[in-house]
């Protein structure tokens, strides 16, 4: 048995500048890229703005599950990574906000920079692909 696996794709994509996927649906999982506050055009948003950012991150999060057939309470991993750990309160507050029990298994990690250096948060996430 050969594992099939197919792009998710978004219209417009902010990634596709920086050759990057939204994600990928493979044998009942989807694994998006890191997603982060960046607009449909590839503006950020919320620049200096944590929660603004987080926000937006979500936002993105939804968008690239809704184009895989999944939605958030599908997600079964996380891994956040933050340029300011002194953020991590409002991770802990974000988990109560945008997830339910059981919690998606979680790794946070603080790192020096992201991609684009305004950033403060980017979150990649393992989901469960939707019931067809």
């Amino acid at each position: 048995m050969s594992a099939k696996a197919e792009v998710i794709t978004l219209h417009p994509d902010p990634l596709e500048p920086y050759a990057i996927s939204p994600g990928w649906k493979a044998g009942g999982l989807l694994f998006l890229s890191g997603q982060a506050a960046i607009d449909e055009t590839g503006a950020i948003v919320g620049e200096g703005d944590f929660d603004a950012q987080l926000e937006a991150t979500f936002a993105n999060i939804d968008r690239v599950l809704a184009a895989g057939g999944s939605d958030r309470s599908r997600i079964i991993k996380v891994t956040i990574y933050l340029t300011d750990m002194g953020n991590f309160p409002a991770i802990v507050a974000a988990r109560r906000r945008y997830f339910t029990p059981p919690w998606p298994a979680d790794t946070i990690v603080e790192v020096r920079a992201l991609a684009l250096p305004e950033l403060m948060v980017e979150i990649d996430v393992i989901a469960l692909a939707g019931e067809h």
